[in-house]
């Protein structure tokens, strides 16, 4: 049977214990992405895992925060901390949130866990459930690669620059930059026009 978290339940406990608990990296990223959206604004995050330091800081930026991760373990931890959130434990191709529209999605960290034909369906269905004007945040490598994952070993696969931006354009979404951040993380930055 194959795991829904992409092997992040069986870890569930040691990410919690590492990871998941006072982590800052992508925060200030983040942080700098959601000033381009209205306080009070709806934001997906998928992948949410215990919600640190990602949906923490939406959070912080006066965002509500919708979280969507496919770990029961991450989930519990994360609608803990963050009791008044919507949250869902669904793997994020299968999420009931994508049926209602938000001003932003993030997804960080989740991309390359996905298999090439899941990560162009996130993007299709991204790019439905954004409202006009609404932005996406996510992270993958620059270039087309394949290692494995350094929590659960199992394949990550990055598309690269040029095959997320061509998914994107196909999906009606602007790629407006991409940047390199802390922990040498690579994200793209798109727009849905208004």
């Amino acid at each position: 049977m194959t795991d829904p978290s992409n092997g992040y339940e069986a870890v569930a406990k040691i990410y919690i214990a590492g990871r998941g608990t006072g982590g800052t990296i992508g925060a200030s990223e983040v942080r700098q992405w959601a000033r381009e959206l209205p306080p009070g604004s709806p934001v997906l995050d998928l992948g949410c895992g215990t919600g640190v330091p990602i949906s923490q800081a939406l959070f912080e930026s006066g965002l509500v925060v919708h979280g969507v991760d496919a770990s029961p373990t991450l989930i519990a931890a994360f609608r803990a901390r963050f009791p008044a959130a919507p949250a869902e434990c669904s793997t994020v191709e299968d999420s009931q949130f994508f049926y209602r529209t938000f001003a932003g999605v993030v997804a960080w960290g989740l991309m390359f866990l996905l298999s090439p034909a899941s990560q162009a369906l996130l993007i299709q269905k991204v790019a439905a459930a954004l409202d006009p004007g609404g932005l996406f945040l996510f992270t993958s490598p620059e270039l087309a690669c394949e290692w494995l994952d350094g929590m659960t070993d199992l394949p990550s696969i990055s598309l690269g620059a040029d095959r997320y931006a061509a998914l994107l354009r196909a999906e009606g979404l602007a790629l407006v930059g991409h940047r390199r951040g802390a922990g040498d993380n690579f994200y793209y930055l798109a727009e849905k026009p208004s």
